[in-house]
């Protein structure tokens, strides 16, 4: 988890869309005073200084300044991304490296565009579209991350931005530094649910939410949430979903195109 200051809008320095993995499949680099907010609408890896998180459409990141920052394409992709200073005030927040923007994400991606051509003539706007897209990637946070124990947090700040890796509670155990049974424990306490449970909500969420907002094939999408095996993820999507992957999608785009 990392901390962001919120309490004052921050100081927007560059704002714009990035095209990469075209000529290279790597870029290495390091902002020395500025963060760096993305929003992304591909598949990758981000490696922050020496953790490497799987992105996919719909997530952000959150990179604090000086960090260093590796990221591995798959091809042509691109995102959206503001660099930017906080203003140290106030209470901060607690957010992931890497989050699962999920319904929300054409939002955050509306404010970034708004702040692109806002900018930079309209610097007072880019900043307020900046500092909403914070305000509500800091709101995607569970409570428990803030409020909660600590182990819970750091095993849901893993499980955020893992979905589409294994995932066991035996090691979020080890990640989180306590016994499987303990861990167990505090996750039903606080969230309601068991650990698998929680797992399995999160990444019927985002397949929910790539088989809605994406162009993603639906085997793409079920390697996206870490159910790999068609028949397992349409198992599973007509158990938290109520509908087969395909009707899922159709659904949506029946409504649509009644609207």
């Amino acid at each position: 988890m990392i901390e962001l200051h919120l309490a004052s809008p921050p100081e927007v320095v560059n704002v714009g869309a990035g095209i990469h993995g075209v000529r290279k499949r790597r870029d290495v680099f390091r902002l020395p005073d500025l963060w760096q907010l993305h929003v992304y609408n591909y598949t990758a890896d981000l490696t922050v200084d020496g953790t490497t998180y799987a992105v996919t459409p719909g997530c952000v990141s959150l990179t604090p300044a000086g960090a260093s920052v590796q990221f591995d394409y798959l091809g042509r992709s691109e995102h959206l991304y503001a660099h930017f200073r906080p203003r140290v005030s106030g209470q901060p927040s607690h957010v992931p490296v890497v989050q699962d923007a999920a319904a929300i994400a054409p939002l955050l991606s509306t404010l970034l565009r708004s702040a692109i051509e806002s900018s930079p003539s309209g610097s007072g706007r880019t900043t307020a579209e900046v500092w909403t897209a914070l305000w509500r990637i800091a709101d995607l946070t569970p409570a428990t991350t803030e409020t909660g124990h600590p182990a819970v947090a750091a095993a849901v700040a893993y499980i955020e931005a893992n979905l589409a890796q294994p995932l066991t509670v035996p090691a979020l155990a080890r990640l989180a530094g306590v016994s499987h049974n303990h861990l167990t424990r505090l996750f039903q306490h606080e969230t309601g649910q068991t650990v698998i449970a929680y797992i399995r909500t999160r990444r019927m969420n985002r397949a929910r939410h790539l088989l809605v907002s994406s162009t993603l094939s639906i085997p793409a999408v079920a390697a996206s949430v870490g159910i790999p095996d068609l028949q397992a993820f349409n198992k599973t999507c007509h158990r938290e979903l109520g509908a087969s992957p395909r009707a899922v999608r159709n659904a949506v785009a029946g409504a649509g195109a009644a609207g």
